[in-house]
Parts: C-alpha cells; sequence; structure tokens
C-alpha cells in the first residue's frame, strides 16, 4: 500500500466526516495538486453519487479531475484510464454499478469504498508512469 492508498481508507473510514466518492479520490491527491483538503473537498462536493443524480461514478470523475490537476488530459491517457476501469466494470454509472452489487450480495459502502481504492491506486499509476508522483 502507499500513502495514496493509506490517506484514501483513512478518509473513506473517518466517523467525523461524510467524504463522498470523488471527494475522497481528490482529497488525496490534493497537496500535491497544490490545493487544500478544504478546496478539494468543496470542488468534489456535487460529484458523489454520480453527480448527485446516479450518473458517472464519483470515484471515477474525481480520478479524473485529479488528472486534469495535473494537466493530464490526452486521449492516449484518457483511453488508458478508462480502458483500465472497463476491464473491472460493465458501466461507468453509479446505479447500474451499485445494482450489480446488490444483485451479488454486496452491501454499498464495502462497494464504494472498494470503488475509490480502484481509482486512487489508477491514478497514482498514472501519475507514476508519467513522472508526476515520484516518492
Amino acid at each position: 500500500m502507499s500513502k495514496y492508498s493509506d490517506k484514501a481508507i483513512a478518509l473513506r473510514n473517518d466517523p467525523n466526516v461524510h467524504y463522498n466518492c470523488a471527494q475522497s479520490v481528490v482529497i488525496t491527491f490534493a497537496e500535491d495538486a497544490g490545493l487544500t483538503d478544504e478546496q478539494a473537498f468543496n470542488v468534489a462536493a456535487n460529484f458523489g453519487s454520480g453527480m448527485k443524480m446516479a450518473s458517472v461514478c464519483g470515484a471515477m470523475t474525481g480520478g479524473l479531475m485529479v488528472l486534469g490537476l495535473f494537466g493530464l488530459n490526452s486521449p492516449d491517457i484518457m483511453n488508458a484510464y478508462y480502458g483500465a476501469l472497463k476491464k473491472n466494470h460493465s458501466s461507468f454509472m453509479c446505479a447500474d454499478l451499485l445494482r450489480i452489487n446488490k444483485e451479488a450480495g454486496g452491501e454499498k459502502k464495502p462497494h464504494c469504498d472498494r470503488m475509490v481504492y480502484e481509482c486512487v491506486e489508477l491514478v497514482e499509476s498514472i501519475l507514476r508512469e508519467k513522472m508526476i508522483i515520484t516518492d
């Protein structure tokens, strides 16, 4: 595990504050992107629960926000990001992901936690590959 995974886990398990999936991903990388946790919290506030309307997964959109913060928006990077997620998921829509999880007997929070960790690890991998983070 890395410091990024550790931070995401801590955010998801914080009993004092509810961080939505997008916030959990963006706050994890906030310091490296030059943002305060509060700024990252506010920027990602409306992207949890699939943009608050069961649309695109908040963890996935949080990952896109982080990549954008580091200027990573080329078609190659976007294809790699989406391709990696598509290997594990048949949809990018929050409602579909939750329905599929529920049909498989899963609970919501552990599912959303896994989505956050997956997106954090994927973003970290891309940032390391591009030598943006090196520690």
